[in-house]
């Protein structure tokens, strides 16, 4: 079977729960191996090997690490060509297209963005997308060389199957041209105790209707276990951070519970979760738009029904 590259999406060693839905995917079509970018594969190692890669290509070049995603790219080309893989699976996020569009061109390759299922095909990949703000739903395949895909998080649920995983080290040529954009400062973001937006499985978020008040829409994420999330209007009128944007300017989510409260279903917001497994909404509007996409809604005033419903969550679980 040939080899599927998996670009690792971690931070210090410690992988993300999105890599391990990759590999997880990765099985299906072939021999997943892992593609480590950056230090800490002592951290990664044994979660990499629980969820089946089969092989290890670690990139610890610091300069990978200390510039923006030009450097990376290169470098997954250059293993592309090297092992000639089947299918290169990469992260769905804002750096993971950005490395993916650039590999794409390097490798000569065609490219799928923001998959939602992968299954294998007589001629390659098949993949699942929601495209154009969600209004379809196609079938894909790359026609020409190693198919480059994206895709998005919680689109299928991790698969441990143990692995005794063989390491490569490879060692990439980067080009002068790929170190012009050099990061000089980190700081991580403050905790907010919640699940990372797009990489939850459960995602409350809130929208003009709060008006501008977002007690509720938290208190019954946390009931939930849940991240929250806005809506342009919400985000736009200064009432939550543009990191939680949830929609076609925003961020994309596919969770399997999104629960939509004050959020009128404009086709931007929809456009960022409509892959949304289940969607509850809640609004007081009967007529709202958001009312035609999910598959439980709730007429009513958010702030009377979240804090009875995040009583009876907390009630149920004793």
């Amino acid at each position: 079977m040939s080899e599927i590259l998996v670009l690792v999406d971690h931070t210090d060693g410690v992988i993300r729960k999105t890599t391990a839905e990759l590999l997880t995917f990765a099985r299906r079509l072939g021999e997943p191996a892992a593609v480590f970018v950056g230090a800490g594969i002592d951290s990664a190692r044994d979660a990499l090997r629980q969820y089946g890669a089969e092989k290890i290509y670690v990139l610890d070049d610091p300069e990978l690490s200390d510039y923006l995603v030009v450097p990376k790219a290169e470098a997954l080309a250059q293993l592309v060509e090297q092992a000639q893989p089947a299918a290169v699976l990469i992260p769905s996020h804002a750096e993971g297209k950005e490395i993916a569009g650039r590999v794409a061109i390097k490798a000569s390759s065609g490219l799928i963005t923001d998959a939602v299922d992968i299954e294998a095909g007589d001629n390659g990949p098949i993949t699942t997308q929601s495209v154009f703000a969600g209004s379809y739903t196609v079938t894909a395949t790359v026609t020409h060389g190693t198919p480059i895909i994206t895709v998005k998080p919680n689109s299928v649920t991790p698969e441990a199957v143990d692995a005794a995983a063989t390491e490569d080290h490879f060692n990439p040529v980067i080009s002068e041209s790929a170190k012009t954009a050099k990061i000089v400062d980190r700081s991580p973001r403050e905790a907010t105790g919640r699940p990372e937006l797009t990489e939850a499985a459960i995602v409350v978020s809130g929208g003009r209707g709060t008006g501008g008040k977002f007690e509720p829409v938290e208190d019954f994420a946390d009931s939930l276990g849940a991240a929250v999330g806005a809506s342009r209007a919400a985000v736009d009128s200064g009432w939550y951070p543009h990191a939680f944007q949830i929609g076609q300017t925003g961020k994309t989510v596919s969770p399997q519970l999104y629960i939509a409260t004050g959020i009128s279903g404009a086709i931007q917001h929809r456009a960022g979760m409509q892959t949304s497994k289940t969607i509850v909404a809640v609004n007081k509007d009967d007529e709202a738009p958001i009312f035609e996409l999910v598959d439980f809604g709730v007429v009513g005033d958010l702030h009377a029904v979240l804090p009875r419903a995040a009583a009876q969550v907390r009630a149920r679980k004793g």
